[in-house]
């Protein structure tokens, strides 16, 4: 895989807040610039590069001569709202200079989670880079809380990769990769399931100021882009050409591995996208069955459900343990379901007639995890 970087075409860059201030915290006008170049060498090489840049907060709390990252809400998006046109600005500044534009896009769950509006944000990527522009995406904070409280846009990175058909994600960092305990650079993280069983628990993170990031959301990231086929490299933001040292197969960061399994562009929607409505947990048999046999999902094998969801929409899929494996489509509403659990096919035909289908989550709408 690692020989196989050079040859990545679209790359989605992520540029973390601590890529974007000085060794104080305050936002430095000159490591922008010093990534500007960076992403322009990249385009020299004949790359699509679709930036995903943090740092909003942070311009705003230098506009307001504030220290310390604001624990109230309402200053926390007064800040992003302040940020935000002077960051887009300040790209623009130093991309115009040299022939480039950029275009701001300030996304939110709800564009990836309708499958049209998905659909529709996906065309006008691909508008921006056939006109040579440089898409640069952030979290609408001042109407998304969810960003500001739980995360910074390590995840909305992944989707974007997803989203634009990338083939390399590259989160610009405060650390050379992922570290153990003992001090060990981790270089190749082979499959999702590696960073449940060893990685977690050999987690080092810091508390930071302006930024909520951390490893923690990283390898969240991670596993999420591993399950959607993207290769994904986290690597020191302030490393001199680490954009140049990644593309030339240098030894930096770490790369996670794409996985091996295919799944075509409706199922990697419904896997990672889609709103999640409802959830339904499965006996151990239902499992087996879904899980490794492939089969469809009946009403038999369904103990639980939980939440309310109309017919065609996406359900998690859990395990009577609590472990979630999977998601699927629902072919009934969950007041329908409620009158089926555990009943039979011909059960199910007797209540709402002939015409009722045979499975819960037929198996060509089924995403299987783990």
């Amino acid at each position: 895989m690692q020989r196989k970087l050079e040859a990545c075409r679209r790359i989605v860059v992520k540029a973390g807040t601590t890529t974007l201030t000085s060794a104080e915290g305050n936002f430095s006008g000159a490591w922008l610039e010093k990534l500007g170049a960076e992403i322009l060498a990249l385009t020299g090489r004949k790359k699509e590069v679709v930036l995903v840049s943090s740092g909003a907060i942070a311009r705003g709390m230098e506009v307001m001569g504030f220290s310390r990252r604001p624990r109230e809400m309402a200053r926390l998006q007064a800040c992003a709202a302040i940020g935000q046109g002077k960051l887009i600005h300040d790209y623009e500044k130093f991309f115009s200079r040299r022939q480039r534009h950029t275009a701001q896009v300030l996304l939110t769950r709800d564009v990836f989670e309708d499958r049209d509006r998905f659909l529709k944000a996906r065309n006008t990527f691909e508008d921006l880079l056939k006109m040579n522009i440089l898409p640069v995406v952030n979290e609408n904070d001042t109407v998304a809380t969810e960003e500001i409280r739980f995360g910074d846009n390590d995840i909305l990175s992944v989707y974007v990769a997803h989203l634009v058909h990338a083939d390399l994600l590259i989160l610009l960092s405060d650390v050379d990769g992922f570290y153990l305990e003992d001090g060990t650079r981790i270089r190749i993280v082979p499959s999702a399931d590696e960073i449940d069983r060893e990685l977690v628990k050999h987690l080092r993170d810091r508390q930071k100021q302006k930024n909520v990031g951390g490893m923690k959301a990283k390898l969240e990231a991670a596993k999420v882009a591993m399950r959607l086929g993207i290769p994904m490299l986290i690597v020191d933001g302030k490393n001199d050409g680490i954009l140049e040292k990644v593309i030339a197969n240098e030894d930096v960061g770490t790369l996670f591995m794409p996985s091996r399994e295919k799944h075509n562009e409706r199922k990697k929607w419904i896997s990672f996208s889609a709103a999640k409505k409802g959830t339904l947990v499965l006996d151990e048999g239902a499992y087996r069955a879904v899980s490794q046999s492939e089969k469809s999902l009946l009403a038999s094998g369904i103990r639980q459900l939980k939440g309310r969801f109309a017919s065609g929409q996406v359900v998690e899929l859990e395990t009577a343990e609590g472990k979630i494996f999977g998601r699927g489509v629902v072919r009934f509403s969950s007041q329908e379901l409620a009158a089926v659990l555990g009943k039979n096919s011909q059960e199910i035909r007797q209540l709402y007639g002939d015409k009722s289908p045979n499975a819960v989550v037929h198996r060509n709408d089924l995403v299987v995890w783990a």
